[in-house]
């Protein structure tokens, strides 16, 4: 019984190994056999100063990106968990809504309206509030900008999903005892959607971290993250083993701050079970 499972299981393993295994083999083990030592690429690439800015800039975004959008999505999810069945729905699509538009479209509205000849600047200009035109596109602003009309309706979906679970009781006994509505919310709903909160949080920071398109269209080549970077790299410059190396560097970011914020959600996640059941 044991070797009829494993031999059903082979084809499987054999196309994980071939898709996904490989491909990752392929870029991983050129970094390290190109150079005449071991971690010269990794020197390099690291002892660059540019590359640096590069690392700190697309860092700064992720985090920036993920904490408006949670300041953002946390009110806005409450609320949606609140709405009655059919109100819920219609709010929820029109709030995942942007997502069915592509991505270009989206940040080629940005910059209509970003520009210096943009709505922002000519609505300021008319109110004689400003004598010159902002400069608010390509620049880090803009990228924020736009990541976090990217990625908020993924946050508030995954906000909105722990709000409906929340135990109401909790809630009520709370306000009964006396608790004012802004001590509920952050000492009893907040503790309890945490999952909720460090998986939307996971799921934007990984997503800005390695976003393209927006910091190509609204960031421009002055202001370029790994991503971007690694576009120049290989396709622009043909350096694939740079390319490499960028792609390494982001992957690892990407699986450690996964693994960190993971670790602690599950850490919180233990602790508000223990403090619910006493």
């Amino acid at each position: 019984m044991k070797r009829s499972t494993t031999f059903l299981l082979l084809p499987g393993l054999l196309i994980i190994i071939i898709l996904l295994i490989y491909p990752v083999l392929r870029i991983f083990i050129p970094t390290f056999t190109s150079g005449s030592s071991l971690f010269e690429n990794y020197q390099l690439f690291f002892s660059s100063s540019n590359n640096l800015k590069v690392i700190y800039r697309t860092l700064m975004i992720a985090v920036v990106t993920t904490l408006v959008t949670l300041g953002l999505g946390l009110p806005t999810a409450y609320w949606i968990s609140r709405l009655n069945g059919n109100w819920r729905k219609l709010v929820s699509i029109i709030v995942l809504f942007p997502i069915l538009t592509n991505a270009v479209v989206r940040n080629f509205a940005w910059i209509m309206i970003l520009g210096k000849n943009g709505v922002i600047n000519n609505f300021l200009m008319k109110l004689h509030l400003i004598k010159a035109p902002l400069t608010l596109l390509y620049t880090n602003l803009a990228i924020i900008i736009g990541a976090v009309y990217l990625f908020l309706p993924i946050m508030i979906t995954s906000l909105v999903s722990s709000f409906s679970q929340l135990n109401g009781e909790i809630e009520e006994a709370s306000e009964v005892l006396g608790a004012r509505p802004i001590v509920v919310f952050f000492k009893v709903i907040l503790p309890q959607v945490s999952l909720g909160i460090f998986t939307g949080s996971i799921l934007v920071f990984v997503g800005a971290l390695t976003a393209y398109t927006t910091p190509q269209l609204l960031g421009g080549n002055k202001n370029m993250v790994l991503a971007t970077l690694l576009q120049q790299q290989s396709i622009t410059l043909g350096n694939w083993t740079s390319a490499s190396v960028i792609a390494i560097v982001l992957t690892v970011i990407a699986v450690v701050t996964m693994f960190v914020l993971n670790k602690v959600s599950k850490m919180l996640d233990r602790r508000n079970n223990l403090e619910i059941k006493n």
